[in-house]
């Protein structure tokens, strides 16, 4: 496992892992890494297994495939599963749920407001909630309905499965509607003062020492704010425009996906009183029209949809007078 860097933050990457099988991560936790490699998703989706006294805690099912839910039932081998435990509800991490329900009967625990509109939770969790030895944690940013989980292990380690919330690998994308960069802001500051020994995220491998990433995230975003606002002095943006002037991603989805982040930042502001929006440019530049086509992906990551991305990008934003 070697470093990488991204701008300030250092990030970790792993060899691609063994696939559709059970790979130990701390005493009485498994990962299975699902086949969904992809920019937004690294290697694939981390799917849980903690073995408890009851049975097996599930967290996050993992993607819409056949084969990751018979390659999670092979890795119990015959301990029954009691509990699916959700991060959150974006396709990646709940998409196996209806098949792993009707192979295993098991229940499924996530946010008590569902951010997908075809899944609701069979127990509602809210903040501090128990389930098996779990206690959620809410922390909105990433999405509306995302949810860390405090864990001791086995070996007395203080573990946060943090979900999409904080990777080791990648910072996450904040895509309005369902993703909010003031909660982002907020859900970063509530883990900086926590004591946590590791994370286990939804993609890539166990962070260790977690704060310093925890607080490298955050003094990324509010650098790109100061950025933001740096160039709202000058005078007033269009979201497409400032992405393309703030960011240089060659990768067309990438691209998409810096529009949202820029797109937060912005209604961040708003909310704040820092900035305010005005009448949307007539038309979004070419290359925008271009991009949009490569977004799908983004859209399941922000509980939007590609057409709301072709408006969103037009929108325009200045800074609020001084009063």
């Amino acid at each position: 496992m070697t470093a990488v860097h991204d701008a300030a933050m250092a990030f970790l990457e792993e060899p691609e892992p063994p696939r559709g099988v059970p790979l130990n991560v701390l005493p009485g936790i498994r990962r299975v890494v699902a086949e969904n490699p992809g920019v937004m998703t690294y290697h694939g989706t981390n799917t849980y297994l903690i073995d408890e006294p009851d049975g097996v805690t599930v967290i996050d099912p993992g993607p819409d495939s056949d084969k990751h839910v018979q390659d999670l039932l092979a890795a119990v081998a015959g301990r029954p599963i009691k509990r699916q435990v959700l991060t959150h509800t974006h396709g990646d991490h709940c998409g196996a749920v209806p098949a792993l329900s009707e192979a295993t009967g098991a229940p499924v625990y996530g946010y008590r407001y569902s951010a997908h509109p075809g899944l609701r939770p069979d127990f509602p969790l809210d903040d501090g909630s128990r389930v098996g030895g779990l206690t959620a944690l809410h922390t909105p940013g990433h999405a509306a309905d995302h949810l860390c989980y405090e864990y001791y292990a086995e070996n007395g380690q203080k573990v946060l499965f943090s979900g999409d919330h904080v990777m080791p690998w990648s910072s996450s994308i904040v895509s309005p509607p369902d993703g909010d960069m003031l909660e982002y802001y907020r859900s970063l500051e509530r883990l900086l003062a926590r004591d946590d020994d590791v994370y286990l995220s939804a993609h890539g491998p166990l962070l260790a020492e977690p704060r310093k990433l925890v607080a490298d995230l955050l003094a990324h975003r509010q650098y790109r704010e100061r950025t933001i606002m740096a160039e709202l002095a000058r005078q007033d943006w269009s979201v497409a425009a400032l992405a393309a002037r703030l960011y240089h991603k060659a990768d067309p989805f990438l691209q998409g996906a810096a529009q949202r982040n820029v797109l937060a930042h912005l209604l961040k502001l708003k909310a704040e009183g820092v900035a305010e929006e005005h009448a949307p440019e007539a038309e979004p530049p070419a290359e925008t029209l271009a991009l949009l086509k490569s977004l799908s992906g983004v859209d399941m990551e922000s509980g939007g949809e590609i057409p709301s991305f072709y408006s969103d990008s037009m929108r325009r934003f200045g800074l609020r007078p001084a009063a």
